[in-house]
């Protein structure tokens, strides 16, 4: 089946298997490798992209659910200039170790940050429940947040 969506804030296309999830459509055929596969349940976030501003798993989303939305990676959000900021935060606290989870936290906050959600603690502990680091023990990445949820205040 064909997929037509906005990826990364360009037009894209491609040819799927009806059971295609949106997770292997973005690393094969678009060589998007940012969105990372792990638990493979929804669980750890390491998979996170934006559809329609939302943080969705790839790894059991779909990409034919994908048809006719707006995806955002990590990379494409890497290219717009408020990326610098979250970037700058993580640098700051010291908030990534090997990374594999960063770009799962990084797509997060920015959701929440866009839909007015990241505004205390509370928000963005819960916020940020779907997302698993194995490295930082979390506080690093929660000072970050707050320094991001400083600034789009």
């Amino acid at each position: 089946m064909r997929i037509e969506l906005l990826l990364n804030g360009e037009p894209a296309a491609t040819e799927v298997e009806p059971n295609t999830l949106l997770l292997d459509m973005l690393r094969d055929d678009f060589r998007l490798t940012g969105a990372k596969r792990s638990c493979d349940v929804q669980v750890c976030g390491t998979c996170t992209v934006l559809v329609d501003g939302q943080p969705v798993s790839a790894c059991t989303y779909l990409a034919c659910e994908a048809d006719g939305r707006d995806v955002l990676t990590i990379e494409g959000f890497a290219e717009l200039e408020e990326f610098e900021r979250y970037a700058a935060a993580f640098e700051r606290h010291a908030a990534v170790q090997c990374g594999f989870c960063t770009p799962g936290f990084l797509l997060t906050l920015k959701s929440l940050a866009d839909a007015g959600e990241l505004s205390g603690e509370d928000d963005i502990r819960h916020g940020l429940e779907g997302n698993l680091c194995r490295c930082t023990g979390y506080r690093a990445i929660l000072e970050a947040a707050r320094d991001i949820a400083e600034a789009v205040a």
